[in-house]
């Protein structure tokens, strides 16, 4: 039986529809506790969340996908990343005086989404995600449609402890079966609940949805929360800040505070710090 913290893949046999399964637990918290998030904004946060590890199932390479969130109204900054292993890392900025609303929408307003693939090896990708409807979800099954021409159906959940979701995907080259095969789970899948996905683990749900299909799973895989930040690469983003503003900051203030914005691990870089790193070498 799967726990929490696990994603898990799964096809339909014998067919072009397959989907994807996650629950987030304590990584969840470990993230949305970072910051005292209102209500709407940690659900959306966890929701986020479970759209990365989801949608990262279609990465066939080292890297990472995130997916990032820049609006005008309560909610400032969304961002939600999982790399290629399930580890996830989230932040959500706003504004505590003006949070209201509950949707996407509301906490938002207008402003840009988007999903950046990032990989270890390549040229990054990023794609825009429409802002047309209502629920994160709905915006993220419309991406699929117009960008990747791939038909999907996505379920996200979250409460104070707890974010899951459901990934439905009908796959390029499915056939009239594939299409009615499509049609009745997803007939299907509208019936879940959120209790059901938050609390029920992997195969119970699907066989509780779809006992009339043949479904495959796939070996459950754990997810965690890790931040990829490190000494390195907090000095790769001194270099690209530039050798003039670093040492106009060490002139002020002595030395280079520098923290993370997602796990507040803090960096700090004295003058040789920084001679070595745009020299190469030590000069005091």
């Amino acid at each position: 039986m799967a726990s929490r913290d696990q994603f898990q893949r799964f096809i339909f046999e014998h067919s072009q529809v397959r989907g994807a399964w996650v629950q987030l637990g304590n990584s969840f918290s470990d993230i949305s506790t970072q910051a005292p998030y209102p209500e709407s904004v940690r659900r959306l946060l966890g929701e986020s969340l479970v759209a990365s590890v989801l949608m990262s199932s279609s990465l066939k390479f080292k890297g990472t996908l995130s997916l990032q969130a820049a609006g005008e109204g309560a909610l400032r900054t969304l961002m939600a990343e999982c790399s290629h292993d399930r580890h996830i890392r989230g932040l959500a900025r706003h504004d505590d005086q003006a949070v209201t609303g509950d949707t996407l929408n509301e906490l938002l307003g207008t402003g840009r989404m988007a999903i950046t693939i990032t990989p270890d090896q390549g040229q990054r990708y990023q794609g825009v995600v429409p802002r047309e409807a209502d629920t994160l979800a709905g915006c993220l099954e419309e991406y699929f449609e117009r960008s990747e021409q791939i038909a999907t159906s996505l379920f996200l959940f979250a409460n104070e402890d707890t974010a899951a979701g459901l990934m439905l995907q009908r796959l390029p080259g499915h056939t009239e079966e594939d299409d009615d095969l499509w049609n009745r789970v997803n007939h299907l899948a509208r019936t879940v609940e959120a209790e059901e996905l938050l609390t029920l683990d992997s195969e119970t749900l699907l066989h509780r949805l779809f006992h009339e299909e043949t479904v495959r799973l796939f070996d459950p895989e754990p997810v965690a929360f890790r931040c990829s930040c490190s000494r390195e690469r907090t000095l790769a983003a001194l270099e690209a800040i530039g050798k003039d503003e670093c040492y106009s900051i060490l002139d002020e203030q002595g030395s280079i505070n520098m923290d993370c914005q997602f796990c507040h691990a803090n960096y700090r870089f004295n003058r040789n710090d920084i001679d070595h790193l745009f020299t190469g070498h030590t000069l005091h």
